[in-house]
Formats: structure tokens, C-alpha cells, sequence
């Protein structure tokens, strides 16, 4: 069985056809990728909200025609909703259907044992998997050619459910105790974990994973991806604005602006017909890249300094 997908030839060219699908990234997120389809193993992402983890791993299915299969995780998540889960009404159905069936199965058995022995036969064939209902994890192991598996927030489940994960992110098969141990297809997901660390993973999780830190990009790259974005922006307007946000995360607010927060942004101003930025033409949209009241009155009381900064750093060459 074949782990590697048919990716890229080179990091160079793998960072080329991100760039094609409209997602720019550093040539440490490129080479991260690479690396990861290469040796065959998940890739984790780690890094503050809205820095482009989802958005990588939904990059990647589209350039490489697969689909994406997703699992959001949350606080109490549990094999029923992520792996598989049996067909209960399926199974009563038949069973009632099958009732008439009771005594030729039994026909000709001579005493208890033998009874209850076809009796456990003839149970059997409802934990097969006619009736199994796969969820994210599973399906993912079904698909003919693979697919692009993305565990989304993997902090915010629980420690147990990692446990879960481990078979599948060592050795890419699920072991169902009814049935037995089911194996990825000819080609296994290629798996994408996200975490905005809200928490700390286990070891186990870490040591079956390779590594990435995405963090906030810098100006230069925030530019180059919110023209990719909104390439109708005038150059004028997005230099000011990235230089807006970066100044702005330099400030202690309770929530940072993302890469996201930018965009909409920048598509916001073009709704308006910006040109420039103008303090009062930020105060009325601030609400667009800061979540809290609180962030939202600190900057107003800043707005004209950080107005006249992001201007001045727009000016140099």
C-alpha cells in the first residue's frame, strides 16, 4: 500500500500550486507538507486561530482533486460520532423480519448448547458491516483513493478520545471488537490535525505526527495573501491596512486580528470604495477585526496614533 500521494515533485512546486489555489504560505509550511505526504505521516498544525490551519488542509483537497473529510471536534466527543456506530433501527428491522426464520435455524438442534450456539451464529450477522455506520474516521479508511482527513481542533476534545486516534494516525486501521481490524484502502487519508492550544496534547498524539507552527504572518506575506484574496484592493489601501493590523496585534488585546480578519476586512473597505484609510472610516469597522467591546474601545482611544503609524510604515519603499 502506497503512502504517498501524488503531491508535488519538489517543495518549490508543491508551494506553487498552493499559491495557484489562492493559498500563500511560507516555504516552512510548504516543506512541512511535502515532508508529510512523502514520509506518509499526519501532519499537526498548532498556532493561534485564523492563521490558515483549516484552510491549508482544505487547499490541499482541492489541488489535489480529493475530498475533504472533516471531524470538528469538541468536549465530550466519542467513538459513536467519530469512528463508527452500529445500525440499531436496521437491526431491529431485520430482526423482526428474520423472527420467521427463528425455528429453521433452529431445526433438528439437540439440546441447549446447540441451540444457543446457532442462536449466536444467527447474531453474528448483525455486527457485520452491512450495518456498520461509518463516521468521519472510518470513512476516511473506506475511501477507494483516498482523501484528505481533517481533524479540526483536536484540543478541544478529550484526552481519552487521542487515545482513539492513535491506531489510525500510526498505522491508518481501526480495530472494530466485533469485527476485527479494518485497514485503509489503497491509499490511506492524507491527515491534517489542527489545535489552537488551548490545551496541552499528549506525547503519544505528538510522536506520531509531524510538526507545524503556523503563526501570524508578517507583513510582506499578510500583503501578498490579501492580494490573492482581494486582488481588486488598491495597493495604496492594502499596504496601509496590513500595516494597520500589525500594529495592532503588537497591542494586548484579548483576541489578536487573524489572517481572516484582515481579508474581511479588506473586502469590507472595497464594499465602501475605500481609496485610504481614514480614522473615522476605521472606527466604523472596527467590528470587522476585533470580537470584544473591550479591544474595540482600547483602540479607539488610539485610533488616530495607529491611523498615522499604518500610513507611515505604508510609505516605505
Amino acid at each position: 500500500m502506497s503512502t504517498v500521494h501524488n503531491i508535488a515533485k519538489s517543495v518549490e512546486s508543491l508551494k506553487k500550486s498552493l499559491e495557484a489555489h489562492k493559498y500563500i504560505c511560507s516555504d516552512q509550511i510548504a516543506t512541512a507538507v511535502y515532508i508529510a505526504n512523502q514520509l506518509g505521516k499526519p501532519i499537526l498544525i498548532e498556532g493561534p486561530p485564523g492563521v490558515g490551519k483549516t484552510e491549508l488542509a482544505k487547499t490541499t483537497a482541492e489541488m489535489l482533486g480529493l475530498p475533504m473529510i472533516r471531524l470538528q471536534c469538541y468536549e465530550g466527543l466519542d467513538d459513536a460520532k467519530a469512528i463508527y456506530e452500529w445500525k440499531y433501527g436496521k437491526q431491529l428491522l431485520y430482526t423482526q423480519v428474520l423472527k420467521q426464520a427463528l425455528e429453521e435455524v433452529l431445526s433438528g438442534a439437540k439440546g441447549l448448547s446447540e441451540s444457543v450456539a446457532r442462536l449466536h451464529e444467527f447474531g453474528d450477522i448483525f455486527f457485520s458491516e452491512e450495518f456498520l455506520e461509518p463516521r468521519p474516521l472510518l470513512k476516511a479508511l473506506k475511501e477507494e483513493d483516498g482523501c484528505v482527513l481533517l481533524i479540526d481542533e483536536i484540543d478541544k476534545a478529550d484526552h481519552e478520545f487521542e487515545s482513539l486516534l492513535l491506531e489510525l494516525l500510526s498505522d491508518y486501521q481501526i480495530s472494530i471488537p466485533e469485527i476485527g481490524t479494518i485497514k485503509a484502502k489503497a491509499k490511506p487519508p492524507l491527515v491534517f490535525l489542527t489545535s489552537n492550544n488551548t490545551r496541552e496534547l499528549s506525547d503519544a498524539l505528538k510522536r506520531r505526527c509531524l510538526h507545524l507552527y503556523i503563526p501570524f504572518p508578517d507583513a510582506a506575506l499578510e500583503r501578498r495573501i490579501v492580494h490573492a484574496r482581494v486582488p481588486e484592493i488598491p495597493p495604496i489601501l492594502e499596504k496601509q491596512l496590513v500595516a494597520f493590523i500589525q500594529a495592532l496585534r503588537e497591542m494586548d488585546l484579548k483576541k489578536l486580528p487573524a489572517i481572516s480578519e484582515t481579508i474581511d476586512w479588506a473586502r469590507t473597505l472595497m464594499l465602501l470604495h475605500s481609496e485610504k484609510l481614514e480614522p473615522e472610516l476605521i472606527k466604523n469597522t472596527l467590528n470587522v477585526i476585533l470580537k470584544f467591546q473591550e479591544d474595540i474601545v482600547n483602540v479607539e482611544s488610539e485610533l488616530t496614533t495607529l491611523t498615522h503609524t499604518a500610513i507611515r510604515e505604508a510609505e516605505r519603499p
